[in-house]
């Protein structure tokens, strides 16, 4: 911590993603709900409207269940350089309420969060005043710096696992953002085997540079726990086989309750570049069919879904486009 003038709270951080993945954490509820507040609360996002008046109204619940509310009033936002708000503790309502515990701490802070990007890590600094404060409060809230110093750090390592988890896994799943199509295969719990073979056989590297498994994926996600047999298993496989056609693939076992016959194992799959594009072509090919899997938000940061079409293909879709 630094601090330009004394009653000012300046916090520096680096995090080694770009500025606009490190923009989206800050900005997007599918992502704020699993890293913002304090260690070991979890958040609730119960609005959020980033824009000049705009409010992030959220509830925090702590291991034992109590619960708490806070609230951010948007002043000033510079995609993706700059953020400017007051946060406060809340009421269930959003209305900004007195710190719930017995010290004189200013009502509203004045908060500007600067991302400057560099080699792609992005510079976070924040700065932090008290907003229409009286004196005792600003007296409060200069005695606290240090505390909140190591607060807003144990907040930032949860923001840092949560990108080089998250983030890390979506980038690996998706190289492009234009419409695509490619076959996925599924196996038995020998994807690895396969691959690897078929990287003999036709050269190159792997999309992405390695097969990403299911130990990849982010333990603050809703995917249910993994036993460590199941870790080593491949959540995702990428291969440019020939002419550019891309070849992917998961290992989908018996033991996670799949069942795989030669027919089911193989899908087109559809990389669309809107969302509303996924829907309209699920819906399509899906008619008179069978849906495998309605179109969700998955763990893995993709509007997905899967079917089988009334010819008896199987289709899959992935969309990337963030949800608005």
């Amino acid at each position: 911590m630094s601090t330009t003038k004394k009653e000012e709270l300046v916090i520096t951080r680096v995090i080694n993603a770009p500025k606009q993945l490190v923009f989206d954490a800050f900005t997007k509820a599918e992502h704020l709900q699993h890293w913002w507040g304090p260690a070991g609360m979890k958040l609730e996002v119960i609005s959020l409207n980033v824009k000049p008046n705009g409010k992030f109204h959220y509830k925090m619940i702590g291991p034992d269940g109590n619960e708490m509310y806070g609230i951010f009033n948007y002043k000033e936002i510079q995609a993706p350089e700059k953020i400017v708000f007051t946060s406060a503790f809340a009421d269930e309502k959003g209305n900004a309420i007195k710190a719930p515990f017995d010290i004189d701490f200013p009502i509203e802070i004045l908060n500007t969060w600067t991302l400057t990007e560099n080699n792609g890590k992005t510079t976070l600094t924040l700065n932090g005043y008290p907003f229409m404060g009286t004196d005792a409060q600003v007296k409060t809230f200069l005695e606290l710096h240090s505390s909140m110093n190591d607060g807003f750090g144990l907040t930032f390592d949860q923001l840092d696992a949560y990108i080089s988890a998250k983030f890390k896994l979506q980038n690996e799943m998706k190289t492009s953002s234009k419409s695509s199509v490619s076959t996925y295969l599924n196996f038995n719990g020998n994807t690895a085997e396969a691959f690897h073979f078929y990287k003999s056989v036709f050269g190159g590297e792997f999309v992405g540079g390695k097969l990403t498994h299911f130990s990849d994926i982010p333990e603050n996600t809703d995917h249910p726990p993994l036993s460590d047999e199941h870790k080593k298993l491949v959540l995702h496989a990428a291969l440019e086989i020939l002419g550019g056609h891309i070849i992917k693939a998961t290992d989908a076992p018996e033991s996670m309750g799949f069942t795989l016959i030669q027919g089911n194992n193989m899908h087109i799959n559809l990389e669309p570049a809107t969302r509303t594009e996924t829907k309209q072509l699920f819906d399509t090919l899906s008619k008179d069919g069978i849906v495998t899997m309605d179109l969700m938000d998955m763990f893995f940061g993709a509007y997905y879904g899967s079917c089988t079409d009334k010819f008896g293909i199987n289709w899959m879709f992935h969309c990337t486009e963030e949800k608005r």
